[in-house]
């Protein structure tokens, strides 16, 4: 199998947090609830079978992961996953759907908010707050580490190019969809993570179905996308473990061991770490950022094989500069609001 191996250790970092990210922001924040600072956030199992040990954080991410994630993730082949990731973008769409739905309601209703071209800088906010939104940028568009397994199991390679480019502008209309209509729904109340604005009281019993099954289709996606995320982990970290190791899939043995390894440090990783925004903060402006954008630049300049042109290098060089400036921003800017929140 190929795999991205430049540099190796900084891409296989990256892999293994973006891992445990789904995994934890799926158990901790959408069905089990999480607590930050004073505010307590119930997950959907929590608010409709009240508080009980079974939906609890550890015990709801330990049945997931024996029957939901572990079936999934015992596949050898990315194509033996195409269906539950057809259906993980189907819920995607249908999370949208639904917002889109509600947001149209509130406008006939005339309780949307109008967005604004700008944001609002108060005595609370700086300029610099404004890169602190990187993390979540770049990680929702750095998956590079999936294109080699699955254009290499396409019938023609060719293919990958469309493929990478539908799933792009896919993906782009999702967020600025749900970043439109979320902010016409919540308008400043807007939560960092959208999913808390659903678990609020609707006003109406139409209302709550709806907040339920946009936090139920969301909490399914993940499901059926962390499999995919667990393929290219798992494959990567046998690289680095067993190089001269025949083909991971031929060694039954090896396949089990390092999957069942990997599931229950994404286990531990999930419980560990609750909040996924400390993971974010630092990841997505460090790792994040150097997948996406410093090592692809990187490889231009060097143009090993002669084939970069001039505007090609340029542009490369652009966005290196771009990546670590910016990177430099987010990361002080989070440090720095981390020990001002202490004091």
């Amino acid at each position: 199998m190929l795999v991205l191996n430049f540099p190796g250790f900084s891409v296989r970092f990256i892999l293994i947090g973006e891992h445990v990210f789904f995994f934890s922001f799926l158990q901790g924040d959408v069905l089990s609830g999480k607590q930050n600072g004073g505010e307590v956030h119930l997950g959907i199992l929590q608010q409709w079978f009240g508080i009980h040990w079974w939906n609890s954080r550890e015990f709801a991410l330990l049945f997931t992961l024996v029957f939901v994630m572990l079936p999934l993730v015992l596949y050898k082949r990315v194509e033996s996953l195409k269906y539950s990731s057809a259906v993980s973008t189907l819920l995607a769409v249908a999370f949208v759907g639904i917002c889109c739905g509600l947001a149209i309601t509130a406008l006939v209703q005339g309780k949307t908010q109008t967005p604004r071209l700008f944001p609002r800088l108060d005595y609370q906010t700086s300029f610099f707050d404004l890169f602190t939104a990187v993390p979540v940028v770049v990680t929702a568009f750095t998956f590079h580490f999936n294109v080699h397994p699955i254009g290499f199991e396409l019938a023609k390679a060719s293919q990958m190019t469309t493929a990478v480019r539908l799933a792009l502008l896919l993906c782009a209309v999702i967020y600025l969809a749900i970043g439109l209509f979320g902010y016409m729904l919540f308008g400043d109340s807007t939560q960092s993570d959208i999913l808390i604005n659903f678990d609020q009281n609707a006003g109406s019993a139409i209302g709550s179905f709806l907040n339920s099954l946009v936090r139920v289709s969301y909490a399914l996606h993940i499901m059926l996308v962390f499999p995919l995320l667990n393929f290219s982990l798992r494959a990567n970290i046998d690289e680095v473990l067993f190089p001269k190791k025949p083909m991971l899939a031929t060694d039954n043995k090896r396949f089990m061991i390092l999957t069942l390894v990997l599931l229950v440090f994404s286990y531990l990783a999930a419980i560990a770490i609750p909040d996924i925004w400390y993971f974010f903060q630092f990841l997505g402006s460090s790792s994040a950022v150097c997948l996406a954008f410093i090592f692809p630049g990187s490889i231009v300049l060097r143009d090993v094989h002669g084939i970069s042109t001039r505007r090609d290098k340029i542009i490369a060089l652009v966005m290196i500069i771009l990546a670590v400036v910016t990177s430099v921003l987010a990361i002080s800017t989070n440090i720095f609001n981390a020990f001002s929140s202490k004091s």
